[in-house]
């Protein structure tokens, strides 16, 4: 397959395919002439990454975890505490999100949104408190 094809299948961009073998996550064979030519185990390779992306793992979980993928002797409990570890962070994330609308909410509801100059939410955002 070409970069085109395998693009379609795995439903990438040719860009990230490109960044991807770049960055070592994927080698495609060759031909003589220098162009790419994707394998079907290419095609599921970044099938595979495009969704660990999806969920939100990062360039260096995604490694991580396609080496647990093409280690037949891993342990299980490898790839569950790489994902425990993933869910932890991305809860942590949502709780400050969650954080910085309410936040956000109590400044917009503060302000009239009138004609007046007066608004609470610059002061609100110039002396508040950072949320990070």
């Amino acid at each position: 397959m070409n970069i085109k094809d395998v693009a379609e299948r795995a439903g990438l961009p040719a860009k990230t395919i490109r960044y991807y073998e770049e960055i070592g996550l994927i080698r495609p064979l060759r031909g003589a002439n220098g162009y790419r030519a994707f394998r079907d185990s290419d095609l599921h390779k970044l099938a595979f990454l495009g969704r660990a992306r999806g969920l939100g793992f990062t360039i260096e979980e995604c490694r991580k975890l396609l080496a647990l993928y093409e280690d037949r002797d891993r342990a299980s409990a490898d790839v569950k505490a790489l994902a425990e570890k993933h869910l932890d962070d991305m809860e942590q994330k949502i709780a400050e999100l969650r954080a910085m609308q309410a936040t956000l909410r109590d400044l917009v509801a503060s302000c009239a949104g009138d004609h007046r100059p007066d608004c609470p939410i610059l002061p609100g955002l110039a002396d508040g408190p950072a949320c990070h």
